[in-house]
């Protein structure tokens, strides 16, 4: 069976640290060409990949598959020149800056008979996957409210593009989509949104406070984010009517592949820090074992539905439910009030 070629464009932090390792680990899939504004980096790490000055240089190579993980506002107009190009296409997230530009690529996916797929790796997180494993199999009852966060302490503005003021910059763009897709995946569309996005720090330019409430039939998912807290360690805490779960730490993925672990190998994944079960009736508090996380499995289902033997794994439709959510909380936060979904 003859490898993928894939063309990865953008070897910033998100290009280097996850998608490049993720892809260089999928079998069948072979990372082909890089975009990037430092080939020297790229051939350090990469040797096998060419190195590619422009989108357009990519294209002419003629990769099956394109991967876009540049800044947020280059989202958009990229993958709908790879999708022009005729080829496969995932975007990270956030998928655009606004629905309307994530429709367009949604119809223009379903016209050019495409894949397109959006990069919400956490739906591959080890805590998330655990959760995911005790509300199965009843563990905490009916959920009554999920907190989830992503937290740090960056106390010094810094200069990049995240941090700039300018479209698609802040923790809402960055960090936003993480938290808002997972609760959709486990509670699906909410009544309504209130959010509270704040620029906290001295001399910010974009949001670094995000503090938001979705609204459903008894239950309320409150999710956040901000980079200003000491004790950035809750992950996440979750009450069911049958007993309450709490995490601490993230998921230790990111720092793996920062630290050069192949994807797969042993110890993948697997968090050292486990979850605590407090049963609701008898008050007593039992270690939960985690599941180990695994990013890799989104590239391993794109290869898979590239090749027609199973289902896209983040679609278009579902990103674009999440860029729904971005930008009535966006307009909350501006109106000051409640946004109905």
């Amino acid at each position: 069976m003859t490898d993928l070629n894939v063309g990865l464009v953008g070897y910033g932090y998100v290009g280097k640290t996850f998608h490049a390792p993720l892809i260089s680990a999928t079998p069948g899939m072979r990372l082909a060409g890089v975009v990037s504004s430092r080939p020297d980096d790229v051939a350090a790490d990469w040797p096998d990949a060419a190195v590619h000055p422009t989108l357009d240089a990519l294209l002419a190579s003629r990769p099956d598959l394109v991967v876009i993980a540049t800044p947020n506002d280059l989202h958009e107009p990229q993958a709908r020149a790879a999708l022009r190009a005729g080829c496969a296409v995932v975007v990270d997230k956030p998928f655009t800056l606004t629905v309307a530009e994530a429709e367009g690529l949604e119809r223009l996916a379903e016209e050019m008979g495409r894949l397109l797929s959006v990069f919400h790796n956490r739906r591959w997180d080890g805590e998330f996957l655990t959760l995911k494993r005790l509300i199965a199999d009843g563990s905490l009852g009916t959920i009554r409210r999920f907190e989830s966060h992503i937290d740090r302490y960056r106390p010094q503005v810094r200069d990049r593009w995240r941090e700039n003021a300018g479209p698609g910059a802040g923790l809402w763009f960055d960090l936003g989509p993480h938290l808002v897709d997972q609760a959709l995946q486990l509670f699906g569309w909410p009544e309504a949104i209130t959010a509270d996005l704040a620029t906290l720090r001295p001399g910010g330019q974009s949001t670094d406070y995000v503090h938001v409430v979705l609204r459903y039939p008894g239950v309320r998912a409150i999710l956040h984010a901000d980079v200003t807290s000491p004790a950035p360690d809750l992950r996440m805490a979750v009450q069911g009517d049958k007993g309450g779960w709490i995490k601490t730490g993230m998921d230790v993925q990111e720092d793996q592949l920062k630290a050069g672990m192949t994807p797969g190998a042993p110890g993948w994944g697997v968090d050292p820090r486990p979850g605590v079960l407090t049963d609701g009736a008898t008050g007593r508090r039992r270690e939960t074992p985690g599941q180990a996380g695994g990013q890799q499995a989104y590239y391993a289902a794109v290869a898979a539905a590239l090749r027609g033997e199973g289902p896209n794994p983040v679609t278009a439709a579902e990103a674009i439910q999440v860029m729904r959510v971005i930008e009535a909380g966006e307009r909350s936060a501006r109106e000051r009030r409640d946004v109905a979904l």
